[in-house]
């Protein structure tokens, strides 16, 4: 992840009409007690706990930052939290990603499962949908739009490029964020309403606006520069207040800018370094909001991903369902196949130094390579071509 200059960030811009003036304020007596706190707080208040309560937020990517951000809205009590990830817990995720325990790494459940039984534990009344799916042209309309507000918990920018697309053509405000080593990163993307509609915002820049293109050459991961638990509660952290002032009715408060922060720079004697790059307005030559040319949602196909904290390639088999049972009793007889596990959500094994994950969908994992020919060779021979 390249690390932004230090730029000037304008004065906000004049607030907008206060949104919360015209709604009830009617908490039940339990939901008075348990958000007491929160509400207390003079941002919030009874106006802002009951306007959380009927919002929606869909978080793409359930693991380190989305999951923190999963725990934090769900215990701010939002009515309805849509979880998506297309990954599964491991012992290497314990670190970090706090939603998770030794037990769900055992069953090597998916995390957008994993993450919908653990807030459900804690807070009963979130209505809770789990997708454990990967995010492509093809679902995010239906998997996005009853949301009103989408939080990136990714780990590759083809999604975030693809969120931003979409978030721009439905006018629908999304929040970028990213952690790598004691790095966290934050962003607002509030988008202009289609003509002749309103929205309740001053657009901001996008994505495209700051960063036209993807990232080129390479890039850092977990698996190359680690990770600190605190760099990702940090950036949640960030995520999770702006979206509590969005939905609350009060837009005029959030950041304009691409905020960045370093826990552990290396000039010594600085505890962190901070910088902004002003993200105030669109930029009107944009290729997505000025032109709004939305080629990563058009696209039909997705490449192989190597997925962040590990050596693997993720193949794309979608529409072609996978019937897990009957794949588990024909791998067993197989004399090259260990250690196969299976639940109603996935199935894995090992062949060698490759262990192959694969969904009902058709999606599968395979961990060991970054080489997709050699991925697509191990699909086809234990899985079909």
């Amino acid at each position: 992840m390249t690390k932004p200059l230090v730029q000037a960030v304008p004065e906000p811009s004049p607030a907008l009409p206060d949104a919360k003036a015209a709604e009830p304020s009617g908490l039940s007596p339990a939901d008075a007690d348990r958000y007491s706190r929160q509400i207390l707080f003079r941002g919030i208040g009874r106006h802002g706990q009951h306007r959380l309560a009927r919002s929606h937020v869909a978080i793409v990517g359930c693991g380190a930052t989305g999951a923190a951000a999963a725990s934090m809205l769900g215990r701010a009590g939002i009515g309805a939290l849509t979880l998506i990830d297309r990954d599964f817990v491991e012992p290497s995720n314990l670190q970090r990603q706090m939603l998770f325990d030794e037990g769900d790494a055992r069953l090597a459940l998916p995390k957008a499962e994993a993450a919908r039984r653990k807030i459900g534990l804690f807070n009963s009344a979130v209505s809770l949908h789990a997708h454990v799916v990967d995010l492509v042209p093809g679902n995010l309309h239906d998997l996005l739009g009853p949301a009103d507000v989408i939080l990136d918990g990714t780990d590759n920018f083809e999604t975030r490029y693809l969120l931003n697309d979409y978030a721009v053509q439905q006018a629908k405000p999304w929040i970028y964020a990213a952690a790598i080593g004691a790095y966290a990163a934050t962003m607002n993307i509030l988008p202009a309403p289609a003509a002749g509609a309103t929205v309740a915002w001053q657009p901001t820049a996008c994505l495209a606006c700051l960063f036209p293109d993807p990232p080129s050459g390479p890039v850092e991961t977990c698996d190359t520069a680690g990770i600190l638990a605190t760099a990702v509660n940090l950036a949640a952290s960030l995520q999770v207040t702006e979206t509590l002032k969005l939905l609350t009715g009060q837009p005029e408060t959030m950041r304009r800018s691409l905020l960045s922060i370093d826990l552990w720079p290396s000039l010594p004697g600085s505890s962190l370094s901070r910088s902004e790059i002003n993200a105030a307005s669109p930029d009107p030559v944009c290729q997505v909001c000025g032109h709004r040319n939305f080629s990563h949602l058009a696209g039909t196909a997705r490449p192989h991903i190597t997925l962040c904290g590990r050596n693997s390639v993720q193949i794309h088999e979608h529409h072609r369902p996978i019937d897990l049972p009957t794949l588990r009793n024909r791998l067993a007889a197989h004399p090259e196949v260990e250690d196969l596990r299976s639940n109603d959500l996935l199935l894995r094994f090992r062949r060698g130094p490759h262990t192959l994950v694969l969904f009902p969908d058709g999606r599968a994992l395979i961990q060991g390579t970054t080489d997709p020919s050699l991925a697509r060779s191990l699909y086809a021979r234990f899985i079909g071509s």
